[in-house]
């Protein structure tokens, strides 16, 4: 009976051994976090925060977040207005919000952190077929002394002259430090 009991006990433990979990920085981090903003150190629990996001984004490989068309230009990250469709108008500019995530930083110059990516553009049809594009469309370099997470692209298309009719805007996104690529694409229409 001893043995069986054991067996049981070991069994039991032996299941629950796979739910249990480490905590890790990021939950370490939070935890000084809490403590420091429980001592009055606001600062300080922001920068542990803002530091153990940045180490963690960091592991994350490169992707488009959000992409979404506006209506007018942002004024900063999360700073938009989402257009209510994607109905344009001959002749209107497309403007795009796209939060680009792991981002890779590195070293650069005077001991700041740079990063930089470019976007390449294609315009397709529904079907995929690639009617025009143009490389190296826009280029996004950042500097600083953290890995800023709060980044964004504001990216303007003008078009003329396509006829009314369905479209997809793709961008192709490039991290400059790793080479990894990342896509978005938007559906949109050309109405008359």
């Amino acid at each position: 009976m001893f043995a069986s009991k054991s067996l049981l006990r070991m069994t039991f433990i032996a299941a629950l051994a796979p739910t249990l979990a480490f905590a890790g920085p990021l939950a370490d981090a939070a935890k000084k976090a809490e403590e420091q903003a429980a001592a009055g150190d606001t600062v300080g629990a922001h920068n542990t925060i803002r530091d153990a996001f940045g180490a963690f984004a960091a592991t994350l490989p490169f992707a488009i977040g959000k992409t979404v068309f506006v209506a007018t230009p942002p004024e900063g990250y999360g700073m938009y207005t989402v257009r209510p469709d994607a109905n344009f108008k001959a002749g209107e500019a497309l403007i795009s919000y796209v939060e680009p995530v792991g981002l890779s930083w590195r070293p650069g110059a005077g001991g700041l952190l740079e990063s930089q990516f470019t976007v390449d553009l294609e315009l397709l049809d529904p079907k995929g077929t690639v009617l025009a594009e143009q490389k190296a469309f826009g280029s996004f370099d950042f500097k600083g002394s953290v890995r800023n997470q709060e980044v964004f692209a504001k990216l303007t298309l003008n078009l003329s002259g396509p006829p009314a009719g369905d479209y997809v805007l793709r961008y192709r996104f490039r991290d400059a430090a790793s080479g990894a690529v990342a896509v978005s694409e938007q559906p949109f229409k050309i109405v008359p």
